[in-house]
């Protein structure tokens, strides 16, 4: 039935054409934006999944510049052992030299006494971002001998956890202001002469070629021999944990990644599949507005038949 009220063709189109125009926005929003989720309106679940996995991966972002930072400080400490393990072997010579009867034991303790302050140089200039783990002083309010690196973020539900790296810098430190329990700092005492020093401090150019003098430079040369094997101890002990943060940063670059990989694939719109679409949905649109105008002049063929 032909009606000029109602016109059916018309409405018919017009809904399709409503429908293709509406899809068409939508695939042209995608490849504006390149989401296929950009708001919770598209997909409250995704758009949630992805909102919480971006603030993690912010958080993990935070974690490796953590890392990063500590990385930096326990290469400067590794470095400063390194160097200070080179002057205290330098040390450790020039004392075995001394030991030869007959040697100008104060031209030698001139050179000593410069090793010494060079390794004083090398322990106070170790500092990275205010922190210095070679020369410390431990009498300080606040002060802790466990060093902190955040080195993980996890998440588990609602449940998030933090992890960190410890490291004890109380076998590593060279000097201590406070009790002098570092390292090269660290007081002995001669068994003849009753002389206290340490690797800091020794003196040995009033000795003598003594028996008794012989026997306590013999003594230091064995004390700084510890030191050096502490010392070796403790920039292998650096070089672990130095070697543990490198491997921890590299996996958070790459479980950063993996979620960037996972949000994509929650929200990201399919650019080949949105530009095909949006081809097809403009060729519905062009039909949709022929159909509609079709439609339309189905009332002006009724007018027709009103002509004589």
């Amino acid at each position: 039935m032909s009606s000029i009220i109602t016109n059916a063709s018309a409405m018919t189109a017009l809904s399709s054409l409503n429908k293709t125009n509406k899809a068409l926005d939508q695939t042209q929003n995608r490849i504006s934006t390149g989401y296929r989720v950009a708001t919770a309106e598209d997909n409250a679940a995704y758009w949630s999944i992805a909102t919480t996995m971006r603030s993690d991966n912010s958080a993990l972002s935070t974690v490796k510049d953590a890392l990063d930072l500590g990385g930096a400080t326990i290469d400067v400490a590794y470095t400063g052992v390194n160097s200070a393990i080179d002057l205290v072997k330098e040390i450790k010579s020039k004392l075995v030299a001394a030991r030869q009867p007959g040697v100008d034991r104060s031209k030698v303790q001139a050179e000593v006494s410069q090793l010494q302050l060079q390794l004083k140089s090398v322990a106070d200039s170790s500092v990275f971002s205010g922190e210095n783990w070679l020369s410390v002083n431990s009498g300080v309010a606040g002060y802790n001998d466990t060093k902190s690196i955040v080195s993980s973020f996890g998440r588990t539900g609602a449940t998030i956890s933090i992890q960190t790296i410890s490291i004890s810098i109380a076998a590593m430190k060279l000097y201590d202001g406070n009790d002098q329990s570092g390292i090269l700092d660290t007081a002995d005492t001669t068994a003849n002469g009753g002389i206290a020093y340490s690797v800091a401090t020794l003196d040995i150019s009033t000795l003598t070629d003594s028996a008794n003098d012989l026997a306590d430079l013999e003594q230091m040369i064995g004390w700084v021999d510890t030191a050096l094997g502490n010392m070796t101890t403790a920039a292998a002990d650096v070089g672990a944990v130095k070697k543990r943060i490198s491997l921890q940063s590299d996996f958070v670059s790459s479980l950063m990644n993996a979620l960037d990989r996972g949000i994509s694939t929650l929200v990201d719109a399919d650019m080949t599949e949105e530009s095909t679409k949006l081809q097809a949905l403009q060729v519905q649109q062009q039909l949709g507005v022929q159909s509609l105008s079709i439609a339309n002049q189905n009332s002006q063929n009724i007018l027709a038949l009103f002509k004589g």
